[in-house]
């Protein structure tokens, strides 16, 4: 009963210091609608488009923002000395990446509903699945996102080499994971790597729930994954965890 209570304790102060940084606040709700507000009308054909595209933008916007978010607000805790107290305190680094994944999700996955329902009401976007079933669905991308970006920011020393990984870790799964285009029109070699990125599993599972009517039971492989990627990620945070906040 320790390990959860300390947790439960950590994501509560994570929590309240983002709930009081009302600067972030206010960018986490308008950054993805301007970001959708423009991709949206900046479609020619953009009924047409947007019905065929709009579950794989929304699963690598969810991908992108959450891992944006976790990573450099992690970061901030490191570079603030928050990470260092703690690591001396009897807290496991179990405690810590739990604790930071429930305190994150909660406005990870704000944003992401943010996207979902802006996308859906603002640009009339037709979906077959059950809307509750769609967001279990986004909650697991949150999920898988969000510890990912914990997981990440533990390489980084400071927001620009966050940043910079970027490019890295997010750009080539938006060209490698049928958001753009097929995977079936990549080259055989391409599509092997495809099949270890998280958001190609994102894009599937959103695709089948929103344009097919697909249940999560229909999905339930593309889920599968993300859940076993969340809990790879969460368990590679905890070993990778420095003992040392500025290490």
């Amino acid at each position: 009963m320790k390990m959860p209570k300390l947790a439960f304790a950590i994501s509560q102060r994570v929590i309240t210091q983002l709930r009081r940084d009302h600067r972030t606040l206010g960018l986490i709700i308008v950054v993805p609608v301007v970001v959708m507000t423009l991709i949206g009308f900046s479609m020619p054909n953009r009924n047409a488009q947007l019905e065929i595209t709009a579950p794989a933008l929304i699963a690598m916007m969810a991908l992108f923002f959450s891992f944006l978010l976790t990573g450099i607000s992690f970061l901030r805790e490191r570079s603030q000395g928050t990470m260092e107290r703690l690591m001396v305190s009897p807290v496991s680094r179990t405690d810590i990446v739990l604790g930071y994944l429930l305190g994150f999700m909660i406005f990870a996955l704000v944003q992401t509903l943010i996207i979902f329902f802006f996308t859906v009401w603002v640009f009339n976007v037709p979906y077959k699945g059950a809307l509750w079933e769609i967001l279990v669905f986004q909650t697991a991308i949150v999920v898988g996102s969000v510890t990912l970006g914990i997981f990440i920011s533990t390489f980084a020393k400071n927001e620009f080499q966050m940043v910079q990984f970027i490019p890295l870790i997010i750009v080539p799964q938006v060209f490698l994971a049928g958001v753009l285009w097929p995977v079936e029109q990549m080259n055989g070699f391409l599509q092997g790597v495809s099949k270890f990125l998280p958001l190609t599993y994102a894009v599937e599972g959103l695709r089948g729930i929103m344009r097919q009517g697909e249940s999560l039971g229909g999905v339930g492989s593309d889920l599968l994954f993300l859940l076993g990627f969340a809990v790879v990620t969460s368990a590679l945070a905890a070993l990778t965890l420095r003992r040392r906040a500025s290490g």
